[in-house]
């Protein structure tokens, strides 16, 4: 069973990210803030769980959340701030969007910038330890898939349903024959040498 909270603070809110890694699409994140002794024994890391379990969980913790939101910054963002602060922004999105607002933030991984004056605390993997954290990274997840599984309906011949925007050796095999789309991170490495292939 994952920790309720990281603090003593009841209005504690949980974040993550997804899709830092990808060549395309969107990076997401979300927020998510649950009420006082909220348990779940089936919430877990969005990466130990198979698409099914995500897609059932989002609607479980979409009803019991206190306050969620989900946010998103597009490729020409990213091009523009670099992927990490991308990320940070996304959070910050989220985090606004919560009503109430946060006493206390939980956030996924080792890098985050304040959110106004509201403490926060970078917890390594916290989406394997804290209930709110791994809610948000379930959101995050699964709003980025629906994402790009929308895309691919625009760009279907860079497999985006399946490889999500993430560097696979057919992605760099589309993007080098059809050339980049858009929805594609021109700060990002998007040729390979085709001698790799």
């Amino acid at each position: 069973m994952l920790g309720l909270r990281y603090s003593a603070c009841e209005r504690e809110a949980g974040c993550d990210e997804a899709g830092r890694g990808p060549l395309a699409g969107p990076v997401f994140a979300a927020a998510v803030m649950f009420p006082p002794d909220y348990r779940h024994p089936d919430l877990n890391d969005s990466k130990k769980l198979s698409e099914k379990q995500r897609e059932a969980l989002r609607e479980v913790i979409m009803r019991d959340a206190l306050t969620y939101a989900v946010a998103r910054v597009e490729p020409e963002e990213i091009d523009r701030m670099n992927i990490l602060n991308a990320s940070i922004h996304a959070m910050h999105l989220a985090l606004k969007e919560l009503n109430p607002q946060p006493e206390f933030i939980t956030v996924d991984g080792n890098r985050f910038k304040p959110y106004g004056k509201v403490p926060h605390v970078c917890v390594v993997k916290g989406d394997a330890l804290f209930l709110s954290i791994a809610a948000a990274s379930i959101l995050a997840k699964t709003f980025r898939d629906d994402c790009m599984r929308a895309l691919d309906a625009e760009y279907p011949q860079y497999g985006w349903a399946g490889n999500k925007g993430y560097p696979t050796e057919a992605h760099y095999r589309a993007i080098l024959e059809h050339g980049p789309t858009p929805y594609h991170r021109r700060s990002f490495k998007l040729y390979k040498e085709p001698t790799l292939f």
